[in-house]
């Protein structure tokens, strides 16, 4: 999220979050301790290194400045979805949905924290209250890939194929390089026939089960 939340931001924040932008991630970080020397109660600074690392995947650290963040301002819908995202990203489902859900009603309907939210409710066990709050991230923001994709992957673990076929369908119209979209679909296209397969073995299966009696009942009146 690049929104920012307070009215006031410390002016090296905005050439820190271009360093971010650019893929410059430790020396994002560099700008924003160089700002907590002079101003140990900056949010942002601290949301910024934990963004930051969070990119590096250092969750460790990023979990660490994010709860700086907090101790800072409890209050801080992005470092509450900053540090839900970090506990999604090593499996934390219980403490990711109680951050985003802190975050989603500090900043409502917003799709990313929407899409966060979903994902870890879907993962931590809430699998349709999961999908029905990534379908309203999607309505917010129909052509955000990500969404599409997270969305994506809940169904084809549903094993709704077709409704997952069309969402990394539309990533890819959107994006065609888009590699997670095209493996995804790949996985929809083989898991859709092996499923197909099992389940007319099963039906055969079923068939023969139930025309079994039929036949030793015949034998034994013709003895």
């Amino acid at each position: 999220m690049s929104e920012s939340y307070n009215s006031t931001v410390h002016p090296l924040i905005e050439e820190a979050d271009k360093k971010k932008n650019e893929g410059k991630h430790l020396e994002a970080i560099r700008i924003c301790e160089q700002i907590l020397t002079s101003d140990l109660k900056c949010v942002e600074a601290y949301e910024e290194i934990g963004d930051n690392y969070l990119s590096l995947r250092q969750y460790d650290k990023a979990e660490k400045a994010l709860e700086h963040a907090l101790k800072v301002n409890k209050k801080s819908a992005n470092a509450n979805y900053l540090l839900g995202f970090v506990h999604s990203c090593t499996g934390k489902w219980n403490e990711s949905v109680a951050l985003l859900e802190q975050a989603d009603h500090l900043y409502p309907n917003h799709p990313e924290i929407l899409r966060c939210l979903g994902w870890s409710m879907y993962h931590q066990g809430q699998k349709h209250r999961g999908i029905i709050i990534l379908e309203r991230s999607l309505f917010l923001a129909p052509n955000d890939t990500l969404i599409l994709n997270d969305l994506g992957v809940c169904y084809l673990n549903e094993k709704n194929f077709e409704k997952a076929a069309q969402l990394f369908k539309k990533t890819l119209q959107m994006e065609p390089d888009n590699q997670k979209a095209k493996e995804c679909l790949n996985a929809v296209r083989f898991f859709q026939r092996e499923y197909e397969k099992l389940s007319q073995n099963t039906n055969n299966k079923t068939q023969s089960v139930k025309k079994a009696p039929e036949i030793e009942s015949s034998k034994s009146f013709n003895k």
